[in-house]
């Protein structure tokens, strides 16, 4: 809510980016694992594998694959530089304690949320 009233952000783009809250999907599993002693069940995909159903399923069912490609294998959220035109929210509010995914996990063990159901198909 800060940054739509601030006029420093006006017609800016502004990232949110906090250093120590950007991990990899397999460190999130592994943190996870650590915290509740369970171990993930894993699968690798290849990246030839995903690449070739998208190229192959026809269209809608080539959409997951591409999606899950592009955040998973390519990393394409996270894989830009921030310019001196953008603006990194924890650096424009550098006294807002932002909440980390450590924390966000413990909250999780404590009270976890309900599920929700969700489905690419």
């Amino acid at each position: 809510m800060k940054a739509a009233t601030d006029p420093k952000t006006e017609n800016r783009v502004i990232i949110y980016r906090p250093e120590g809250n950007i991990i990899t999907q397999l460190e999130l599993l592994s943190s996870w694992e650590n915290k509740t002693g369970q171990t993930f069940k894993r699968v690798h995909a290849p990246e030839e594998e995903v690449i070739k159903l998208t190229q192959t399923l026809p269209f809608p069912d080539n959409i997951p694959p591409a999606v899950l490609h592009n955040i998973f294998i390519k990393g394409d959220q996270m894989s830009f530089e921030i310019t001196e035109n953008d603006l990194e929210a924890s650096k424009l509010y550098p006294e807002y304690k932002y909440t980390s995914i450590d924390a966000y996990l413990d909250l999780c063990l404590l009270d976890a949320p309900k599920p929700k159901l969700a489905t690419f198909g």
